[in-house]
């Protein structure tokens, strides 16, 4: 095998959650660009159908599910969907997110706690269960989980999305201990600030402050692009990395050096 195949997903279906904006738009465009089928699940129906049409003229084969990841009964239904058009899943990457600025346990409320970890955490232990038990079949799977600086640091003012990070670094290991005899690898990928809507408060200059502290720590100087994970995200998912499981791969300009 060459290395221009090592990292050619020909023939392989992906789904990417949150794949209508942000990192998980910039994963999907390189899955296509590198051969993928790809399928992206999404809440708003108009980014989910830009997002389509972007992948269609990269000339992937494609889909857009509208699904709520908190609507647990919907999850099997939108795999099934993912199969009947494009066929059984062979890479899932677990992206999708929310946060919530409650400034701290003090302020957040049960009600959004629940919701961040249901959507952050709980989705992708169940998309994952769904996803491995077809991979299983034909031993053969990649699953990449989105983490995140979070995942190592905690904050003060967002317990629940550190909370849910850092909880996917230890499910990434667990399951990749599970399902590596099933030739299943799990592998997490952890941006560092990346230009998403996500960050857009901490460009703002509400937080100057804020963005100053991650400028100065930021080695590289700069916020980083969503399409910069598209590298990283085709390794993890190609044959690449298929000695590769149970780690993570920090794409943070350096931020976690200092």
């Amino acid at each position: 095998m060459t290395t221009r195949t090592l990292f050619d997903l020909s023939g392989r279906v992906a789904i990417v959650t949150g794949g209508n904006g942000g990192i998980g738009r910039g994963i999907a465009l390189g899955f296509a660009q590198a051969g993928a089928a790809v399928a992206i699940f999404g809440r708003n129906e108009d980014k989910n159908a830009k997002v389509l049409a972007e992948l269609n003229e990269a000339g992937a084969h494609a889909t857009a599910v509208n699904v709520d990841l908190t609507d647990r009964a919907s999850l099997e239904p939108a795999v099934r969907h993912v199969e009947a058009e494009l066929g059984p899943p062979d890479i899932l990457v677990n992206n999708a997110g929310i946060v919530s600025l409650s400034g701290g346990i003090l302020q957040e409320t049960p009600e959004s706690w629940d919701e961040v970890l249901e959507t952050q955490l709980t989705s992708v232990f169940l998309l994952s269960k769904l996803a491995a038990a077809s991979m299983a079949t034909r031993k053969r799977g990649k699953i990449i989980n989105i983490g995140s600086m979070y995942s190592y640091f905690g904050s003060g003012i967002i317990p629940s999305y550190s909370a849910a990070k850092g909880a996917i670094i230890q499910l990434t290991k667990s399951m990749a201990i599970e399902l590596a005899p099933h030739g299943i690898q799990v592998n997490a990928i952890a941006p560092g600030w990346i230009e998403t809507d996500m960050t857009a408060p901490v460009r703002s200059v509400d937080l100057k402050a804020m963005h100053d502290e991650i400028m100065a720590r930021t080695p590289a100087g700069r916020w980083g692009l969503p399409e910069e994970l598209a590298g990283p995200a085709v390794f993890l998912a190609s044959s690449a990395s298929d000695f590769v499981t149970g780690e993570t791969i920090r794409v943070d300009g350096g931020y976690a050096i200092r």
